[in-house]
């Protein structure tokens, strides 16, 4: 699925203008904490209409970049796509019952999922993958959402 494809499935035809989110020092650092390494950009990219936001995010699985987009409603994952997979094994986390798991988590204090999620023999590093961009995306959003004040003291 391309990145079009995506949005439109988030939007419809009316999508919204690309919106920059920028990676404070402190969302830098938890992030560093979700993922479990630093990302090296300072600003991502994402679309939000009303309640709704959408964010495309990577990951290496393995050896090779997942590409994920994330619809989050109301602070709520509401769908995930893999657009992208370019592993050789562990494509199953692009299945849509694999993915639909992730449907209505949210996250906790501690920055986990509040849902478990059932894992893929002979993909756990996908699915570890997957995992972090879906804590991110709704850390992403939940941030996006503060005013600047807020976000100090998140």
């Amino acid at each position: 699925m391309t990145k079009a494809q995506f949005l439109e499935r988030a939007f419809g035809t009316a999508q919204p203008k690309i919106e920059t989110f920028w990676l404070t020092k402190d969302i830098a650092v938890q992030t560093e904490s979700i993922l479990g390494h630093k990302l090296k950009q300072l600003t991502v990219h994402y679309w939000k209409s009303n309640l709704k936001t959408a964010w495309v995010l990577e990951e290496i699985g393995k050896e090779e970049p997942i590409t994920a987009g994330f619809i989050i409603e109301s602070g709520k994952l509401n769908q995930v796509m893999v657009l992208d997979y370019r592993e050789s094994r562990g494509g199953e986390v692009r299945y849509p019952n694999f993915l639909k798991q992730y449907q209505g988590a949210d996250l906790q204090k501690d920055y986990q999922l509040d849902k478990s999620i059932d894992g893929i023999s002979g993909a756990t590093l996908s699915v570890r993958a997957m995992g972090k961009m879906v804590r991110l995306a709704l850390y992403f959003d939940h941030m996006s959402r503060l005013e600047p004040a807020q976000m100090d003291s998140h």
